[in-house]
């Protein structure tokens, strides 16, 4: 009893545990820091989007110098367009580089100045590409017009499918242009640094990506992999950055690369060095509420990992999930779409923790080599603030979400044992999602040698917060009996840069002040000062619906 009181007293001393009359029911957990499942491997340290030139501009550069430092791991980034026709302009859903253009007798003529300035970004930040090797050089298109779409949130979305979609007029050129421009990284990056790469070619060719036949596909992959490999025998590629739903084709195009004839050497088979995919969730309004759906993101994972499982040839082959999101449209603004609504507050903070802690549990279960999962999400240069896109940050000001990923790069170590009686299975989430009337309160913990860390999180797919839940966490078998607590949290009051410019009363022009003030509640926030505490006494903490906390132990 008396080490109950000195527990509690404790903890009353910070708000966050005072227990409030919101709070609607106690949450038990239990970390066995002793029972080590596997090593924690940072597969959320990989992030990607379409609008390619947003690298190197002024938010994009900032942003991905946050990114590079939050991991203790090189973060893999991933941009469509890097073969695509134009001067370099960015817009929603677009980019370019020019690196290939045809002189008047039909020579190549390759100008890597701009994706050299892509790539130049990145790896001076200890960053890695995962290299994609597409869209379709205007010159090399067998139906290059109209190229450059004029694409806005609420217009079709096949309007951006035009001449940068299609099969080349000549595979052998399309060959030799990957060769050349993987001749000249090495050139200008270094043998061991592009070995380090992954490539991979094209996006969804089983969607709308693509305008050729499936055989036109793998004929195109297998002469983008002999380039790669004659440039740079140990390079990595794979394919087929399907789309979530995409498994027949996946299974198609896996059998291609171990049992087929090869349309470049006319032997069996094709490289194949990974194995990636896509897994989407999908929003949806109902009756005037943003309701996500987990179910169908992880369904995605589930259906393509039982594809890669069929075949013993690809035992321990990496896999990267290319894409891992809610939903499917990172430049589709709450303002045209409102199932989009979720991206701004900490909606999106919650379902990252919830949906990548099962991530881990559906990977464990079929013993995949999952390498990373591409969060498709950046920023959009010089748009509105809080325009609802699905980025990490608004005109250089971090959203919520990103301090998700904060608190994951403070998890090293080995993956514990950690178990919650108010955290959905992966069997019912797989069924019916995270739609019952009590909330998902679960956890994921780590441990390393002289730290440990446990992340909880309060989620449900319906967008609603307005609801508490006290968290009681035993700490079990830790190597010390005192230990140093440092409590992060992400709630409608903390780390929430949205939060603050709608108390601002939403400045579409913010003053320098209102900006500093934007960036400073954009930052994860401690809560209190790291505190001494006795594992033997349970640790409570209360925590709003769709909140995230850590929980960072040293001793």
């Amino acid at each position: 009893m008396k080490t109950f009181k000195k527990a509690y007293f404790l903890l009353f001393s910070l708000s966050i545990f005072i227990h409030t009359a919101n709070a609607q029911s106690k949450a038990s957990i239990e970390v066995n820091f002793d029972k080590n499942i596997a090593p924690m491997k940072p597969i959320w340290a990989w992030f990607g989007y379409d609008e390619p030139n947003y690298t190197y501009m002024k938010d994009g550069q900032k942003l991905l110098t946050e990114i590079s430092k939050l991991s203790p791991v090189p973060v893999y980034v991933r941009a469509h367009n890097l073969l695509t026709s134009g001067d370099g302009t960015p817009a929603l859903k677009w980019g370019s580089t020019n690196a290939y253009t045809e002189d008047a007798k039909g020579n190549p003529v390759y100008d890597w100045k701009i994706v050299d300035q892509i790539f130049d970004t990145y790896v001076k930040r200890g960053m890695k590409p995962l290299a994609q090797i597409g869209f379709m050089p205007e010159a090399l298109s067998t139906k290059p017009q109209p190229y450059q779409h004029k694409w806005k949130p609420g217009a079709r979305y096949d309007e951006i499918l035009t001449g940068w979609a299609y099969p080349p007029k000549d595979y052998k050129k399309w060959g030799n242009l990957v060769y050349e421009w993987v001749k000249h990284c090495v050139a200008r990056y270094g043998k061991a640094e592009v070995e380090s790469w992954y490539w991979e070619v094209w996006n969804e060719p089983d969607g709308a990506y693509w305008k050729g036949t499936q055989a036109e596909f793998f004929k195109l992959y297998d002469y983008a992999a002999d380039g790669l490999k004659r440039a740079l025998p140990t390079a990595k590629i794979g394919g087929a950055n399907v789309t979530g739903g995409g498994t027949k084709y996946l299974d198609a195009f896996i059998k291609h690369c171990l049992n087929d004839t090869n349309y470049v050497t006319g032997k069996i088979g094709s490289p194949l060095d990974a194995v990636l995919f896509h897994a989407k969730g999908s929003p949806r309004v109902v009756n005037g509420t943003v309701v996500m759906n987990v179910r169908a993101q992880l369904r995605n994972i589930d259906g393509n990992y039982k594809i890669i499982s069929k075949y013993p040839q690809l035992k321990n082959i990496p896999v990267i999930i290319g894409e891992s999101d809610p939903e499917g449209c990172a430049a589709c603004g709450m303002s045209t779409n409102p199932e989009n609504a979720y991206r701004n507050g900490t909606m999106y903070s919650s379902y990252t923790a919830a949906s990548f802690a099962r991530l881990y549990e559906i990977t464990d279960k079929y013993n995949i080599n999952l390498l990373g999962a591409v969060t498709w999400s950046f920023e959009f240069e010089n748009q509105p603030w809080f325009a609802g896109f699905r980025d990490l940050a608004t005109n250089g000001v971090d959203k919520p979400v990103l301090n998700v990923f904060s608190m994951f790069g403070q998890m090293k170590g080995n993956r514990v044992e950690a178990i919650s009686n108010r955290m959905y299975n992966l069997n019912s989430i797989l069924d019916s999602s995270i739609r019952k009337p009590q909330t998902d309160i679960g956890v994921l913990a780590t441990k390393a040698e002289k730290t440990a860390a446990v992340m909880l999180w309060n989620y449900h797919d319906e967008d609603k917060a307005d609801s508490k839940d006290v968290v009681s966490i035993l700490l079990n078998k830790l190597p010390a009996k005192t230990v140093t607590v440092t409590v992060y949290l992400i709630d409608t009051e903390n780390s929430n840069s949205y939060s603050e410019w709608k108390k601002m009363g939403s400045p579409q022009n913010p003053d320098a002040k209102q900006i500093a003030a934007l960036e400073k509640s954009g930052q994860l926030k401690m809560i209190g000062k790291p505190r001494k505490f006795d594992t033997s006494a349970a640790f409570e903490i209360e925590l709003a619906r769709q909140g995230v906390a850590l929980l960072k132990l040293d001793w």
